[in-house]
């Protein structure tokens, strides 16, 4: 509208806001650096910063546009040859690792001939475009896909999982961006039916460790997706002050065999017998060992461990040994999650003790509250279900706490007419250990 304007932006945010002001047409918005860390609840430091860069702002909003502030162009992307690069393995790998294409590891060279197998994992054409990805508006053809699963190391048997995965992203644009979130949040891909036993996708012991080429290979896919389609890369829209290791991946198929309830997939509306992607983004993962192994030791253990500061969603895992105990002592996933939410409280009196700012905006409003307790989880229009309940992993007592995020999403996965070949040309690729 011709009208100067100023965006403040925490001074090492500059790249990152400079990134999103020009996916969306106006890369030469005027920012203005300052210099409070970001979730700050200190005043005087608040203050003291914003007075620092007052001038400038005032400077920023009087001083006239430029010919190019008054007509901005986006700046075209950079256009590469089909074939980009010739050499070694590991020549290639670092020309790829220099030009920010790769998560550090070494990749598998997608050649015309790898991307050709990929492609036989789905139907779909070639060019097909998937989504279109925030926040840097990617495109993401199948072919792409295709791409970056092979460098990934994955197998054609994996396209139907990475495609309904891309939609998964781009399906709420809130999910989609806590890539970039400070809180370091990473995805949490659970896979339910058929295609998990077809692709050996691990759902029992170590179900989140690495050795199974399924769900390391599909979680790299889609976080090298993330970064070279989606255009969230470290440091520049990816601001994650400690940054996370499950972005490398973290997939894991639900241990249907051994659920007492209804598999996953079925509570959100689908059919047992399809194949479905489930996304989340916690932000951090955490195991322990309960007080007791009663229902009462397990659920005793959840409500006193749950950490009061926790943003977003709350994701239990139970083994399948936990998941008999309750199921077998009358607990249904939805008693279960109203117990956790009725008794996983904080004294309001300690919560008054450090101050209402503590811990962000979980506690935004309690200051004036009169009641004996706060609860840390409760049902509202962004949280209807604040509490999930996942089951997965090998015979055990340990339990696992997915914390933050947003609500999971779920998308189906489309399997190719020739999925009965593809399954069989790769069902032997699986480890086979030396015994002693």
């Amino acid at each position: 509208m011709n009208t100067p304007t100023v965006t403040l932006a925490f001074q090492y945010f500059l790249d990152d806001a400079m990134s999103a002001a020009s996916s969306k047409g106006m890369p030469v918005v005027r920012v203005v650096p300052e210099t409070i860390v970001s979730e700050s609840t200190v005043v005087e430091d608040i203050e003291a910063a914003i007075t620092g860069v007052a001038d400038d702002m005032v400077d920023a909003l009087v001083r006239p546009l430029t010919g190019e502030e008054q007509s901005p162009k986006p700046r075209e992307p950079e256009e590469y040859p089909r074939i980009v690069f010739k050499g070694t393995l590991e020549e290639v790998n670092r020309f790829f690792y220099r030009r920010g294409w790769t998560d550090g590891l070494p990749i598998i060279p997608p050649t015309e001939e790898a991307v050709a197998e990929m492609l036989t994992g789905t139907d779909l054409p070639a060019d097909h475009l998937v989504a279109e990805l925030e926040p840097r508006l990617g495109k993401a053809t199948v072919e792409k896909i295709a791409i970056i699963g092979a460098m990934a190391g994955a197998l054609p048997t994996y396209m139907p999982l990475l495609i309904a995965g891309v939609e998964a992203l781009a399906a709420n644009p809130v999910l989609g961006m806590m890539a970039v979130s400070t809180g370091s949040f990473s995805p949490f891909w659970l896979i339910n039916g058929p295609i998990a036993k077809d692709v050996h996708i691990n759902a029992s012991f170590g179900a989140m460790s690495p050795g199974n080429i399924a769900n390391a290979a599909i979680g790299r896919a889609l976080g090298l997706i993330t970064k070279n389609i989606r255009g969230v890369r470290k440091q520049i829209e990816d601001m994650g002050v400690l940054g996370n290791p499950g972005k490398y991946t973290m997939v894991v198929a639900e241990n249907e065999a051994f659920n007492p309830w209804k598999p996953f997939h079925v509570e959100q509306g689908f059919h047992k017998e399809d194949s479905t992607i489930t996304l989340t983004f916690p932000q951090s993962f955490q195991q322990m060992v309960p007080f007791g192994t009663d229902d009462q030791g397990i659920l005793g253990t959840v409500v006193s461990s749950v950490t009061p500061a926790r943003m977003g969603l709350f994701g239990l895992v139970l083994t399948p040994a936990n998941a008999k105990t309750l199921a077998s002592k009358g607990w249904t996933k939805k008693t279960i999650i109203d117990y956790i939410i009725e008794n996983a409280i904080v004294p309001m009196e300690q919560i008054k003790r450090f101050g209402p700012g503590v811990g962000g905006s979980i506690f935004r409003d309690v200051s004036n509250d009169t009641s004996d307790s706060f609860h840390i989880f409760q049902r509202t229009e962004r949280y209807p279900e604040p509490v999930q309940i996942y089951v997965f992993g090998g015979f055990g007592s340990w339990l696992g706490f997915l914390q933050g995020g947003p609500q999971p999403v779920v998308r189906k996965a489309e399997l190719p007419a020739n999925w009965e070949q593809l399954v069989n040309k790769y069902k032997n690729i699986v480890p086979s250990y030396v015994r002693y």
